[in-house]
């Protein structure tokens, strides 16, 4: 089992904590794109279209808009608005809450923003569930689209369709509007975005000369140039950064860092479990 003691030390020696999160950790926090829930909610869609994942799914070319937004907003609810609070986020809040952390993250389901993270502390980097955007896109905004979502969720037809009225519609060149995933060059990055990645870059900046904690979790080897590979190099180069890296499959770091790593291969939610008690002083 891993050293509890040993990472709650490294947490309190810390003068800054980045925290690397990629969808590993939300699966530990029991939102699976697939399994048993997915296909309850989903036995519809499965039956019609052959859906195995909401990963996969995702990519489906629906014919036409009605039939796209109809799954869309079924995708979005479950994803994000079902389960706006996970315990395993909210204790890893708990965690962090009194140092001077950052957040950068893959993942777009708001579990950050909803579980008691600052805003302006986190860098969604492949968007977010809870926007639209121009599909084109014309403009370099988003939009919010709860109650967007709510509506087309409650008007789906026994077709699995939603009403032409209903497709949402760009709202400055009328053409359709799509979710701010980044699955290709459309995907806009609106001045938040870019506020984001130079505050994220500008605290690395700001602690190159501090004792710096790289608390990495669930990412492996989609996009590991994001997160993954940039901790590495950064603990390579800094003598005062160190990095943990959560992982159930891919818990190991390069030989040149092993000194300054700890690899927990254990259950993320057990872990962070048993350290959310430690940082609160029970012990258990």
């Amino acid at each position: 089992m891993t050293d509890i003691n040993k990472i709650k030390k490294w947490i309190d020696e810390a003068d800054a904590i980045i925290i690397g999160a990629g969808a590993g950790l939300s699966d530990a926090a029991g939102i699976h794109y697939s399994g048993e829930k997915f296909e309850e909610d989903f036995k519809d869609f499965i039956k019609k279209y052959g859906f195995k994942d909401l990963y996969t799914s995702s990519f489906y070319q629906f014919k036409t808009e009605e039939e796209r937004w109809a799954y869309w907003a079924k995708h979005i609810y479950f994803s994000y608005y079902e389960r706006k609070n996970t315990d395993l986020y909210r204790k890893l809040y708990n965690i962090v809450k009194d140092k001077n952390y950052f957040v950068i993250t893959t993942n777009t389901d708001g579990q950050f923003i909803n579980n008691g993270f600052k805003k302006n502390k986190i860098f969604e980097v492949q968007g977010s569930y809870s926007k639209l955007q121009c599909i084109t896109p014309c403009h370099n905004k988003l939009y919010d689209n709860e109650k967007t979502i709510k509506k087309l969720l409650q008007n789906i037809d026994e077709n699995l369709k939603v009403s032409s009225s209903l497709v949402p519609k760009c709202p400055v060149c009328h053409e359709n509007m799509s979710v701010n995933l980044r699955c290709d060059d459309t995907f806009v990055e609106d001045n938040h975005w870019h506020k984001m990645e130079k505050d994220y870059n500008d605290f690395i900046l700001n602690s190159s000369d501090k004792k710096v904690l790289l608390l990495e979790f669930g990412v492996g080897f989609n996009t590991p140039s994001i997160i993954r590979f940039p901790f590495e190099e950064m603990t390579f180069m800094h003598d005062n950064f160190r990095l943990i890296r959560f992982n159930d499959n891919y818990s190991l770091v390069p030989n040149e860092i092993k000194a300054k790593s700890i690899s927990v291969s254990d259950s993320i939610s057990e872990v962070i479990d048993l350290l959310e008690k430690l940082c609160r002083g029970k012990n258990e």
